[in-house]
């Protein structure tokens, strides 16, 4: 039986999950109806999984769950609306340590409960034999740009070069526990780094454009959504469009990001094989590096695969690591793994290789 501790001030929204989890047949279910109350619940009942609200009264979910984490340290699922608002609370979650999040239904909670049960379900269930990552070493030494208040264009900033072979891009795949650990590995980028940067992070479409702004104040090369046709440049990191698919083609000799619906062909969006896939068409495969880090599934292993096997570099982030460890499980299964590694060494790795 998996323990779930279910925290939410909507008595509403408190049965549908209780009934959507009984019907399932291996939850024990306790509730909570704000933050103090789940503080206590977490205490006494122990659970293997919470999901958590973040508006609530008495006690906000950001404040209960910086308190759970430093009480008693457990799996927490964000139950969060497709805001900006909620979109950058719920950053703030994972950063305090949360493993996930789902999207919380609008409108009528009976009518649109069913649309997130199988994500929520699944989710929990993943959750629940997950790894919590607490700490980032970088973050304490690294000074924190305060992230914008409101949605807008990541500023242009310098781009050094220092004569690096061009011509090279680096693909990074990324699922569950993603936002967290891409903060372990996208700012150590340097300014100078020669290859662009695309990302392929499943997250819902409302989540990328604040995401692409938070990374853009950690970094120190240009983070921005890639929400239309884009002409790839180096100093630039891309962030694929939630809701959407990203892939790249060549527009006037140049490669460039396009943007297309989600194709029904892909389990997950944006999807890391579908991209995966098109670099290998617009790129020499002896200068792609693709990276494999914490999720679920097994969403890119194929493509990346395939790049390894054409001369290419690529990483699976270790299961030490991973909170989830899926998809780069995956790759090194099926023999497409070039080296295997934390996620806090996968950025010193590759700029090993690029000198």
């Amino acid at each position: 039986m998996i323990k779930l501790l279910i925290v939410d001030d909507s008595a509403l929204m408190r049965r549908q999950l209780n009934s959507m989890f009984n019907e399932e047949g291996d939850f024990e279910i306790r509730f909570a109806r704000n933050g103090k109350e789940a503080i206590e619940e977490n205490r006494l009942f122990q659970p293997d999984v919470v999901t958590l609200d973040i508006n609530m009264p008495e006690m906000d979910g950001l404040t209960a769950l910086s308190l759970i984490m430093a009480e008693r340290s457990v799996p927490v699922i964000m139950v969060s609306s497709l805001t900006e608002k909620g979109a950058l609370a719920t950053f703030e979650a994972l950063a305090l340590g949360a493993v996930d999040y789902v999207a919380k239904p609008s409108g009528t909670i009976s009518l649109s409960i069913d649309d997130i049960r199988r994500e929520l379900v699944s989710k929990v269930r993943t959750a629940a034999k997950s790894k919590i990552k607490t700490t980032r070493s970088f973050v304490s030494s690294r000074p924190v740009v305060e992230k914008p208040k409101t949605i807008v264009e990541p500023e242009r900033k310098p781009i050094i070069r220092r004569g690096v072979a061009q011509n090279g891009i680096v693909v990074i795949g990324v699922s569950t526990g993603g936002p967290r650990t891409l903060e372990d590995v996208l700012p150590l980028f340097p300014a100078d780094f020669p290859y662009p940067v695309l990302v392929a992070q499943h997250m819902p479409a409302s989540f990328t454009l604040p995401f692409a702004n938070r990374m853009n104040s950690l970094c120190e090369l240009t983070v921005v959504e890639a929400s239309k046709p884009t002409p790839i440049e180096a100093g630039f990191i891309y962030i694929g469009k939630g809701g959407a698919d990203i892939t790249v083609a060549q527009r006037g000799g140049n490669p460039t990001i396009i943007p297309k619906p989600e194709s029904k062909e892909f389990l997950w969006h944006p999807s890391v094989e579908l991209l995966g896939r098109s670099v290998l068409e617009n790129y020499d495969a002896t200068k792609i590096i693709a990276v494999m880090l914490t999720g679920m599934g097994y969403d890119g292993s194929d493509a990346f695969r395939e790049i390894k096997h054409r001369g290419g570099k690529t990483i699976a982030e270790s299961e030490t690591s991973c909170v989830v460890f899926g998809m780069p499980a995956e790759l090194i299964k099926k023999g497409g793994a070039s080296v295997v590694l934390p996620s806090d060494r996968i950025t010193k790795q590759i700029l090993a290789w690029l000198k």
